[in-house]
């Protein structure tokens, strides 16, 4: 890219920003949808299913001839990052049910600690001593969380269940950087967020049919809250991520991306009143503490 045509320095940190909070918003509208009595499963259907839809003009004009080149393996790849996308959401949306935002969205972005074992695991890529270290520090940061909502699961919250929930979310959304990374290197991105995001519409559309979740017959706040996802968190935040890594390091944008628990939590005060405990508040920092560690090491060694 000739100089001519680079943004103002000011303008990736700019969106970065904008993406940040519009990803921080997620969880709130999930929250909302959730008291308007919208399923869980069918709010992950909605989001992905609109931000397809939504998205597929462009991506049909913009990759249209890389969609009609597709080939078998980048369709089984495909299949099973929507697959993969689709647990995700139906966990971690799940999630909020039982336990509070900043704990779920704090555990659900420990993605970079799981794939760095499973880099480990599958590619052999030994992680350096300061991703190690992250490691160590994140691990124990999620224990007292546990540790902190394990005394109000005993009074008969479901708090282990909704971190569980969290967690699980966190290793699918790995598995489907994962399968990401191989099919973005030799396909542009319209075409491989529409087909992701299309099969993982599908593959909850098949879940809410499986489980008897009905998609119509909702409150119009329900429905608005489901499309305030797709714009939001799904199309402008991960968009606006995007975008920025072509002027920014992958590492910085994964450290502003540690800015989501903490905005969400700061949502979730302002907007629910949800308060949290000064051991999960510990928790809760020293999580963040190991992903920037980890994120930094991750930086270093490439």
């Amino acid at each position: 890219m000739s100089q001519d045509h680079l943004p103002p320095r000011w303008l990736p940190f700019v969106v970065l920003g904008i993406g940040l909070l519009a990803i921080s918003f997620g969880a709130i509208l999930a929250r909302v949808a959730q008291g308007h009595a919208l399923p869980s499963l069918a709010i992950a259907s909605l989001r992905l299913g609109l931000a397809a839809l939504i998205i597929s003009p462009f991506a049909l004009w913009q990759s249209r001839r890389a969609l009609l080149a597709i080939t078998r393996r980048q369709i089984v790849l495909t299949l099973g990052a929507g697959f993969f996308l689709a647990l995700h959401f139906a966990t971690w949306i799940s999630s909020l049910e039982y336990t509070s935002v900043a704990s779920s969205t704090a555990l659900v972005t420990t993605n970079p600690i799981w794939i760095a074992f499973a880099s480990f695991l599958l590619f052999r890529e030994k992680p350096s001593a300061m991703t190690l270290a992250g490691i160590a520090v994140s691990l124990s940061g999620s224990l007292l969380i546990f540790w902190s909502d394990s005394r109000e699961a005993a009074a008969g919250s479901n708090a282990l269940l909704g971190n569980l929930l969290a967690l699980v979310g966190s290793w699918c959304f790995s598995a489907y950087l994962l399968l990401g990374r191989r099919l973005r290197a030799d396909m542009p991105l319209p075409a491989y967020i529409w087909l992701a995001y299309g099969a993982a519409a599908l593959f909850l559309l098949l879940g809410c049919a499986g489980a008897g979740v009905t998609l119509v017959g909702y409150t119009a706040p329900a429905y608005l809250a489901a499309l305030g996802m797709a714009l939001g968190p799904q199309l402008l935040g991960h968009s606006a991520y995007n975008w920025s890594l072509r002027f920014v390091s992958p590492t910085f944008v994964a450290v502003v991306t540690l800015g989501e628990p903490v905005g969400s939590a700061l949502l979730a005060w302002l907007f629910l009143g949800e308060t949290f405990a000064p051991v999960q508040a510990a928790g809760f920092t020293m999580l963040l503490a190991g992903i920037y560690l980890a994120a930094v090491g991750e930086g270093r060694r490439r």
